[in-house]
């Protein structure tokens, strides 16, 4: 990627990642340490042209909007139960590897409109 002046790294994080969580304390490192990680790895590489987020997935991955009845059941209705539409999460992944680089995203957070749920 730097040899092409081009590129993009991805990381996935949840809300343990800015947040500690009671129970939780191996995750939170886990999860507090990738975020560091890419805000380490975006201050080298982004003057190179490799593009590097983290992205905070705040819920529940439900099915496709696509998907069967039966697999829509297994997690409730899209946006009723507060499930996040994998369609929708991977359009905001597209949509920061063709993000213009005068206005990159180093981080952003996905959750649902509903309430929490847990």
């Amino acid at each position: 990627m730097v040899e092409r002046g081009r590129g993009t790294i991805l990381f996935t994080g949840c809300s343990a990642s800015v947040s500690g969580i009671a129970g939780y304390s191996e995750l939170c490192c886990g999860k507090f340490a990738l975020r560091a990680l890419s805000q380490c790895l975006a201050r080298e590489f982004q003057p190179m042209g490799v593009h590097v987020a983290h992205v905070i997935i705040d819920g529940v991955i439900g099915p496709p909007r696509g998907a069967s009845s039966s697999e829509r059941k297994s997690v409730g209705e899209q946006g009723v139960d507060g499930s996040m539409d994998p369609d929708a999460l991977a359009q905001t992944y597209w949509h920061l590897h063709v993000q213009d680089r005068t206005a990159w995203t180093q981080e952003i957070d996905l959750r649902p409109s509903t309430p929490r749920f847990f």
